[in-house]
């Protein structure tokens, strides 16, 4: 059972954490309060602003963005990876930073920003980790450009996502479950990472999607932080 703290009380079907709560600020839901996550050795508390003239960043009240690159998005990225929501991501934020984790083993959830650093420096979710969506890129016959590139992309596979290479290929049975998100619906930077995930044979089921990114996190007032 995962020890993270979700504050107050949590509906059963997130299979969140429960804790009490001593923090003053706008309710996520009617039901939870705040969830209580580590960010670079440093906890952080998610909450949701709780203040009637808080707006949007600056970098996300474009509406006009020019396409391509910048293309609306499906809904599904890949047949059989989910795609979630902001009460999910919370969800799986709680399992990625569980109590203790030298008493229970690595946590089997890493949650992912996509986005380059530059973006990530202009606030990204708390309790994610940053993996450049070109580290995880392929040319477009479907190949590394480089030998350099491979063994960038072999090393987040192991040492990340615990992903095992053996003579026959790539096991992925203890591999994490991976949450990717990038800018917004509006991005294809994570869900360029997903379709690659999935073409070298990443389980579906063990890929989600947080389509809205980093704008609809924002949009929801929830809590950012700067690298």
């Amino acid at each position: 059972m995962s020890t993270g703290k979700l504050l107050l009380l949590v509906p059963a079907v997130l299979g969140l954490t429960l804790a009490a709560s001593t923090v003053m600020a706008g309710h996520i839901t009617q039901d939870i309060e705040a969830v209580e996550v580590t960010h670079n050795g440093k906890k952080i508390t998610i909450t949701r602003a709780d203040d009637a003239e808080a707006k949007i960043p600056d970098a996300y009240l474009k509406t006009g963005r020019h396409c391509p690159p910048f293309c609306i998005q499906p809904m599904q990225a890949v047949p059989g990876v989910e795609t979630i929501g902001e009460l999910e991501v919370l969800h799986y934020l709680d399992q990625a930073h569980p109590g203790d984790a030298s008493l229970i083993g690595e946590p089997p959830v890493i949650v992912i920003d996509s986005r380059t650093p530059e973006w990530m420096a202009r606030g990204t979710i708390p309790g994610s980790v940053n993996i450049p969506w070109t580290s995880l890129e392929l040319d477009m016959g479907g190949m590394f450009m480089s030998a350099g590139e491979q063994s960038t992309f072999n090393q987040v596979l192991i040492n990340k996502f615990g992903a095992n290479k053996t003579a026959d290929g790539w096991d992925f049975s203890d591999a994490k479950t991976l949450v990717l998100f990038c800018n917004g619906l509006w991005c294809g930077q994570s869900s360029t990472n997903i379709k690659t995930l999935v073409e070298m044979g990443y389980p579906a089921d063990k890929i989600k999607w947080y389509r809205g990114g980093i704008q609809d996190w924002v949009t929801a007032g929830l809590t950012t932080v700067n690298e």
